[in-house]
C-alpha cells in the first residue's frame, strides 16, 4: 500500500516540489494539497491520510492552532512540519509532530524522514546492526523501545530472549552484520533478523553440557512458528513470530 500524504503550503512552488519529490521516490501517494490552515483542516478530516506534511506559516491559522484542529479531525494521521523557520512555540510543536523540517533542507532528508514515520505508523520498523557483541543490547534496547510506542509492553521478556538468540546467531555464528525488523499486527509481533553469512540455524539434540542450539528450542517454546528463508544471492531471513494477547 502507498504512503498518503497531504501537501499544505500556501506556496504552489513548494507543494510542486514536494509532489515530484515523491513521484520520483515512489511509494507515496498524494491525496491533496492544501494552500492554507481551514483547507488543511477540512481535506484531513475528509481524507484521512497517513501523513500530513505541514507548513506552519499559513496565512489564515496559527501554527498551533492548525496543527491542534488536524490532531482533533484525524488522530490516526502523522504529522511532519516542513517549514521556514523555527515556531515561536518550539518545544509544543516538537512534542506534538513526528518530525520537524527547515526548508534550506535537502528534500531527500524530509522524504527519508517521511517514510521512517509511515514505517512506525504501520507497524513496522528495521534497525541495522554491525557484526559486534554489542549489537546484541542494542537490539533489546531497540526492541524494548518499540514494544513500548506500539503499547504491547506484554511481549517484553519474550521478545527479548528471541531477539537476542536470533541477533547472536547472526553475529557470532553466521559471522555477519545484521538487519533486524519488526513488524506488528493485530495477532502477532514478528521478528526478523537478516544476515549474509553462511550455515543455517539448526536446534541441537537436548543436552545438559552443550550450549550450542539450546536457544532454538527455546524459541520453538517461546513463538507460535519460526523459520528460516534463503535469499539468492544475499544471505537468509530468519523469522519468529509471538502472539498477542486479545
Amino acid at each position: 500500500m502507498p504512503i498518503s500524504v497531504l501537501l499544505v503550503d500556501d506556496v504552489v512552488e513548494v507543494r510542486r516540489l514536494l509532489r515530484t519529490a515523491l513521484r520520483f521516490r515512489g511509494g507515496f501517494e498524494v491525496l491533496g494539497e492544501a494552500g492554507d490552515g481551514g483547507e488543511a483542516v477540512r481535506m484531513t478530516a475528509s481524507l484521512h491520510p497517513d501523513i500530513v506534511v505541514l507548513d506552519l506559516g499559513l496565512p489564515d491559522i496559527a501554527g498551533r492552532e492548525v496543527l491542534s484542529r488536524i490532531r482533533d479531525t484525524s488522530p490516526r494521521s502523522k504529522v511532519v512540519v516542513f517549514s521556514g523557520a523555527e515556531p515561536a512555540e518550539g518545544e509544543w510543536i516538537a512534542d506534538n509532530v513526528e518530525g520537524y523540517v527547515l526548508k534550506d533542507a535537502d528534500l531527500d532528508y524530509l522524504v527519508d524522514l517521511l517514510e521512517s514515520v509511515a514505517e512506525s505508523r504501520e507497524g513496522q520498523a528495521t534497525l541495522d546492526l554491525p557484526q559486534e557483541l554489542t549489537s546484541v543490547r542494542t537490539a533489546r534496547q531497540f526492541v524494548d523501545e518499540m514494544l513500548a510506542e506500539w503499547k504491547i509492553e506484554e511481549l517484553r521478556d519474550d521478545a527479548l530472549l528471541v531477539v537476542s538468540e536470533l541477533t547472536a546467531n547472526a553475529i557470532t555464528h553466521a559471522e555477519s552484520a545484521c538487519l533486524l525488523r519488526l513488524s506488528v499486527t493485530e495477532a502477532t509481533l514478528r521478528i526478523e533478523v537478516v544476515d549474509t553469512g553462511d550455515g543455517t540455524p539448526e536446534p541441537q539434540p537436548s543436552s545438559n553440557t552443550e550450549e550450542h542450539g539450546r536457544g532454538l528450542h527455546l524459541i520453538t517454546a517461546l513463538t507460535t512458528a519460526w523459520g528460516m528463508e534463503v535469499i539468492p544471492g544475499e544471505g537468509k531471513l530468519v523469522w519468529a513470530e509471538l502472539p498477542l494477547s486479545a
